[in-house]
């Protein structure tokens, strides 16, 4: 959409996509009104460019899982074993969505309408497979077991470490976030049978 704009309505529209996020930030939630007082434009221009509420939420939600994308899910990270490789992932991880202001709004939210909820369904389905065919790459390098079906055990992993840094975000003070680190890496090697990490060095 954003692409058949002139520059001026472009540049608009970032703007509001702008106002709206730091409103999700500061209230957990998104009021297209109070979005139009903070972009500093009238109450009509958001729906002009994101059609609904749930449009500019949506709008919002897909902006956050692409910078998550481009600096993590996608990365590719230089290191000869899938052990260094997914280590160098999950800090990268963590110190994305600890810098992120988005992410406890984000990875906090219980349920939502059916177009947020697509959204994210989309992108945790692109987040596993692309973790399962780094298993597959681990267990055909024999850096993992192959007896371990590497979707399930994405999936899985996916799950309990989506939880665990929401909680860690949401927490007064927040927890050192190379302890996270640490403490999910354990988890999540030890869930693909990467062998004792306490044996592992950088």
């Amino acid at each position: 959409m954003e692409q058949q704009l002139s520059a001026r309505g472009s540049a608009a529209r970032r703007r509001i996509l702008a106002a709206a996020a730091e409103e999700m930030v500061a209230t957990g939630d998104v009021e297209v009104a109070a979005v139009a007082r903070r972009a500093g434009v009238s109450v009509g221009l958001p729906y002009r460019y994101f059609g609904t509420r749930s449009g500019l939420l949506s709008a919002i939600i897909s902006a956050f899982y692409d910078r998550l994308d481009e600096a993590v899910t996608n990365r590719e990270f230089d290191a000869d074993t899938w052990y260094d490789r997914e280590r160098a992932r999950v800090t990268a991880w963590v110190d994305h969505l600890y810098d992120d202001p988005l992410a406890p709004v984000v990875l906090g939210r219980l349920g939502g309408d059916a177009d947020t909820a697509g959204i994210e369904m989309h992108r945790l389905h692109k987040a596993i497979e692309r973790g399962a065919r780094n298993i597959a790459r681990g267990q055909r390098d024999g850096d993992l077991p192959a007896d371990r079906d590497p979707e399930l055990l994405v999936a899985a992993i996916l799950g309990g470490v989506h939880t665990a840094v929401a909680v860690a975000l949401t927490r007064t003070p927040r927890p050192d976030r190379a302890r996270v680190a640490a403490e999910l890496w354990a988890f999540i090697a030890g869930a693909a049978g990467a062998g004792n990490t306490s044996e592992r060095t950088s």
